[in-house]
């Protein structure tokens, strides 16, 4: 038996979890300490995976571990990762660790200053982690019960983040109606599971949710034209799908920092990655009879959210939005169903989940320091927070797309699938690229450039701590890596691809 690295990358956070909440309540310097060992061992274990997979140029499923647990109905506890997820692990991993450092909550008496989680640090990490761990369970399953079990953990954990430690105006509508979404959608989803776990039965004899025996389960064209639908649909609700994306930036804004940047930069990728791993893989023929409505929504996603992001006067907003805009292409891509789209959307994947996770970090630090996310009532931050100043332009270039930077080795390929399926969608979807770089240029030049407004002034703004600093500088070194080294990714996705289009029959 391998060493069994998947499962202590899964489980590590629920333990930690556990361990945090047996801590007293007053000891928060012993909890922090307990969150910040615990992300960065993760990290440390989901990079060596990473570089492992890279390295070793291997194709398929690998580090596969399989523990029965009920053997009886088929289920057991089945891990592995290929091109596609090996990269989601690591950016879980990103998300964690930087997240953690950004919710430290350190006490700055000069500025009087409270940055951070401040209030019940131990139950806010131990939530925190509990939905990590869902995360990871859900990128590395291989079995159809755990994928549903652990996306139901990362989704739970979500609601009380959000309600207690949220922004006050908002938080309760806003979690509630994140909840419900995500609920209805796995619902869904869950039922066309269970119908594919069944007919599998009947087809083969076989109880199982094992996925890669699904795969060949000899589920009928006309079964899959209709379970695709609300399979793709149910999973892709949390990936901010247009219409169903309402949810999202309500989320976004009334979620604490961290929860912020693990919402946009690692929830919503996991409903992408579910509906590419369970509707298009496991039915692929309804992918391509439905692919022509997945790629109209996602196209409507793309420049409405991109338009809807320019109007905002909230910096959360404008980012959440960005999210729905940006998510819409990684769904664009899957809808090609061929090698460009699906490399591009595996990579978006990858670059959005770190770009807003930067995004929201640094404009929770605004915020801390400000008390405002109000656009037309920032200005001057670059003065008082040059590091904070320098991540959120490279974000920015990466959110447009620019040549040297993640977002354009992710957005080109996309782009070039769609036009390969259908080029008047690929030009109007590029009318985003236009409004993305318009509307970043714009918050950039007014919250960092133009003068400070007196009523910022009163709060004595002071520059950010060494932590958040570290945090910033950690996201951007992976956005510039993989801009200017696209091998140290690229190629691994496309392993991942050569699998689903192989699914495909070569579409």
């Amino acid at each position: 038996m391998n060493f069994p690295i998947l499962s202590i990358i899964t489980f590590l956070p629920m333990v930690a979890a556990v361990i945090m909440l047996m801590i007293p309540a007053n000891r928060k310097t012993e909890v922090r300490g307990v969150a910040l060992a615990t992300a960065t061992v993760d990290l440390l274990l989901s990079g060596w995976v990473y570089l492992q997979y890279l390295l070793g140029h291997l194709t398929g499923y690998q580090f596969v571990e399989q523990y029965d647990w009920l053997p009886a109905l088929g289920i057991s506890l089945k891990f592995g990762v290929d091109g596609m997820s090996a990269p989601l692990v690591l950016l879980t991993g990103i998300v964690m660790f930087t997240g953690v450092l950004i919710s430290w909550g350190e006490y700055d008496e000069a500025h009087h200053l409270s940055a951070g989680i401040q209030d019940r640090p131990r139950e806010f990490f131990a939530f925190l982690f509990l939905l990590a761990g869902g995360v990871f369970g859900v990128f590395v399953s291989l079995d159809l019960f755990m994928l549903f079990f652990f996306y139901e953990i990362a989704v739970f954990p979500m609601y009380l983040l959000i309600a207690i430690w949220g922004w006050v105006k908002t938080r309760e509508y806003a979690a509630m109606k994140l909840t419900l979404y995500l609920f209805i959608g796995s619902v869904v989803s869950l039922v066309g599971a269970l119908v594919m776990y069944w007919t599998q039965y009947q087809n083969t004899g076989i109880l199982s949710f094992d996925m890669i025996q699904m795969e060949s389960a000899g589920f009928s064209a006309s079964f899959q034209y209709i379970w695709f639908l609300p399979v793709f649909i149910g999973f892709a609700v949390l990936g901010g799908m247009w219409p169903f994306h309402n949810w999202s930036p309500d989320g976004h804004v009334a979620a604490p920092t961290a929860v912020s940047m693990f919402h946009a930069g690692v929830l919503m990728k996991l409903g992408a990655f579910a509906a590419l791993r369970v509707g298009v893989m496991l039915l692929p023929e309804g992918a391509k009879q439905w692919s022509w409505l997945i790629m109209a929504f996602a196209g409507i996603a793309v420049v409405y959210g991109a338009y809807i992001a320019f109007v905002q006067t909230d910096m959360k907003y404008m980012i959440g939005f960005s999210s729905v805009s940006h998510m819409g292409l990684v769904v664009l891509g899957v809808s090609t169903l061929n090698h460009n789209g699906l490399v591009g959307a595996g990579v978006q994947m990858f670059s959005h989940g770190v770009m807003t996770a930067l995004f929201f970090a640094i404009t929770g630090m605004i915020y801390d320091r400000s008390h405002t996310r109000q656009i037309p009532e920032l200005g001057g931050i670059a003065k008082v927070m040059p590091f904070a100043t320098i991540g959120f332009i490279i974000g920015g270039l990466v959110s447009m797309g620019m040549p040297g930077f993640s977002g354009f080795v992710a957005e080109f390929p996309i782009f070039m699938g769609v036009w390969g399926r259908q080029w008047m969608l690929a030009v109007v979807a590029s009318i985003s690229i236009i409004i993305t770089a318009a509307y970043i240029m714009m918050n950039i030049r007014k919250v960092f450039f133009s003068p400070m407004p007196e009523e910022i002034q009163k709060h004595h703004i002071g520059d950010i701590t060494m932590l958040d600093k570290i945090a910033i500088a950690t996201l951007c070194f992976f956005m510039i890596i993989i801009g200017m080294f696209p091998s140290v990714m690229v190629p691994m996705v496309e392993r991942g691809v050569e699998n689903i289009l192989r699914l495909l029959g070569g579409a």
